[in-house]
């Protein structure tokens, strides 16, 4: 049956190293693992200096993608398996299947959390840097069937981080890491969106921010709004030299202020261990 494949989740995405301008992108993808009614597609990223012949890699991550009808897209259909060259292949691909699979269920299940102003906050409080955009949906927005392209959610999830980083420190920031950005929603033209962010951990050197996208689809259905993509982004803050600077310390105010920071807290100490043993992986081999 006729079918298009809908982004559902990017998992964990680090940024290795910066392009520019000038440079070409090698961006290669390959299907790894099929389960019943998903793909997972893992891609790489390579920048070329095309004066030097140089090249490094720049960014690497895993995608999920479900195939929905083109008759009904509200339709998830089957995915045709794929051969695995090796058994220990399928069984990785499962374990990372299931892995994601439970994070996408907690992720949806703390997704109530709305973002208000504050009055008058205080400088490196959660209400001072938090921000939101609001950006209707139109056809450059969206693929043939009038969705929104992943890309699009994306780039605009990352300018609200970005905001929110630049006001907590007031210096030049970039995008470091993203953690999984969960799809849960599709979107469609004619909606609202409102993409949201706040700061909810600091440490030395870094910063997480959490972004939401909120749809209203006023125009065509006579639907609530509701929560179509979370995710988590990383930023560090730069000197002009290109160097890492302190970050300031986020200032927790309510329980619930406290709570995120020591739930980003968990998430720092476990990717930082998770890339201290990769290191040291790598160094043995």
């Amino acid at each position: 049956e006729p079918c298009v494949a809908a982004l559902a989740r990017v998992e964990r995405t680090d940024f290795l190293s910066p392009m520019c301008i000038g440079e070409v992108a090698n961006v290669s993808a390959e299907i790894t693992y099929t389960s019943r009614h998903s793909v997972e597609v893992q891609v790489n990223v390579m920048s070329e200096n095309i004066l030097t012949g140089a090249k490094k890699l720049t960014n690497k991550a895993t995608l999920w993608y479900v195939p929905l009808s083109l008759k009904n897209v509200n339709k998830v259909l089957e995915v045709p398996p794929i051969q695995y060259t090796r058994k220990e292949q399928e069984d990785e691909g499962k374990k990372r299947y299931e892995e994601q699979k439970l994070d996408r269920l907690e992720t949806k299940q703390r997704n109530g959390d709305v973002i208000f102003s504050v009055l008058n906050p205080e400088p490196h409080t959660v209400g001072y840097s938090q921000s939101s955009l609001i950006h209707l949906v139109g056809p450059s927005d969206c693929t043939l069937l009038g969705f929104v392209h992943g890309g699009v959610t994306m780039k605009l999830m990352d300018e609200v981080a970005g905001i929110v980083a630049a006001r907590h420190c007031k210096t030049n920031i970039v995008t470091a890491s993203v953690d999984a950005i969960n799809f849960h929603e599709k979107i469609k033209k004619g909606c609202v969106i409102t993409i949201s962010g706040r700061m909810t951990f600091t440490s030395n050197k870094s910063m997480e921010i959490e972004v939401f996208v909120d749809a209203d689809p006023f125009v065509d259905e006579p639907r609530e709004r509701y929560r179509a993509v979370s995710a988590f982004f990383t930023y560090v803050s730069l000197s002009k030299e290109g160097k890492p600077l302190p970050v300031p310390q986020l200032l927790t105010e309510t329980e619930d202020e406290k709570r995120r920071f020591e739930e980003g807290k968990g998430r720092y100490l476990q990717t930082k261990a998770k890339r201290q043993a990769q290191m040291q992986q790598a160094a043995q081999q």
